[in-house]
């Protein structure tokens, strides 16, 4: 398997791909908690194309993309000067979203995702997420030296959440 992690723009390919993996991953993460319906609704009322070009085109973002054998499998989006409650003042800090489908979560996507969004985020001091409790990536990032910092509730639907952050 081919899997090729790069900086994508807002272009109409990159928010085309981005937005197969954001479907994917609210269908995923909810479908055990919400109705189908509502992520239904949430998708084709929620996802749109032109506030996402908005927001890669903001110059604090960026938007990195894997890829599978050239089919979208992951991304992370790297938002500069994002701040959550409890930063040290001073301190830069930059949120990150870390998502990958689930058909394509194995260890070498992980990696190639991760691997490009570290070397995204280095000229950072801390980088933070608000993760679903339950999702599949948690550990992962656990793993790589987040911790957990505080409970929360996220997401389009309000489910419990861990905000973790990493020191870099």
């Amino acid at each position: 398997m081919e899997i090729i992690s790069k900086f994508m723009i807002g272009s109409e390919e990159g928010i085309s791909d981005l937005i197969t993996i954001i479907d994917s991953s609210v269908y995923a993460l909810h479908k055990d908690f919400v109705s189908e319906e509502d992520i239904r609704q949430y998708i084709n009322n929620e996802i749109d194309p032109r506030k996402m070009i908005n927001e890669l085109n903001n110059l604090s973002n960026q938007l990195v993309m894997t890829y599978a054998d050239q089919q979208p499998a992951g991304y992370s989006l790297i938002k500069s000067g994002s701040v959550y409650p409890g930063i040290v003042a001073g301190k830069r800090a930059t949120e990150i979203s870390f998502v990958i489908i689930p058909d394509f979560n194995t260890p070498e996507i992980r990696q190639s995702l991760w691997k490009k969004c570290r070397a995204a985020v280095s000229f950072t001091d801390e980088i933070w997420i608000n993760m679903l409790t339950h999702d599949p990536l948690l550990e992962f990032l656990k793993e790589n030296g987040f911790t957990q910092i505080d409970t929360a509730q996220t997401g389009p639907f309000s489910l419990p959440s861990c905000i973790l952050k990493m020191e870099i």
